[in-house]
């Protein structure tokens, strides 16, 4: 099972854990249990069917440009990063 990485925001749908480990072959399974298993979780990473704006899945070590699509090892480790911005001009 891939092991994901619960942003801070969406902690009180796995009661509060860090870390859960989540079966699926790609990010799109992975997301798609997340959601049975945790109701109302998908909502915060998919908007029309694709990661929301602005997210980024990290799976492995890596960024995906894959998407969805995104195949996953037995035990790779998912981070779900928001998009950071600013700085100077």
């Amino acid at each position: 099972m891939a092991k994901v990485f619960v942003p801070y925001n969406l902690r009180k749908y796995t009661d509060g854990a860090t870390q859960v480990d989540v079966p699926g072959l790609t990010l799109g399974e992975l997301i798609t249990n997340l959601e049975l298993w945790f109701p109302g979780f998908s909502d915060h990473l998919l908007q029309d069917g694709r990661l929301k704006p602005g997210l980024a899945a990290v799976c492995g070590h890596a960024a995906t440009r894959q998407g969805l699509l995104q195949k996953l090892d037995e035990d790779t480790e998912v981070h779900f990063v928001p998009a950071v911005s600013g700085g100077v001009g």
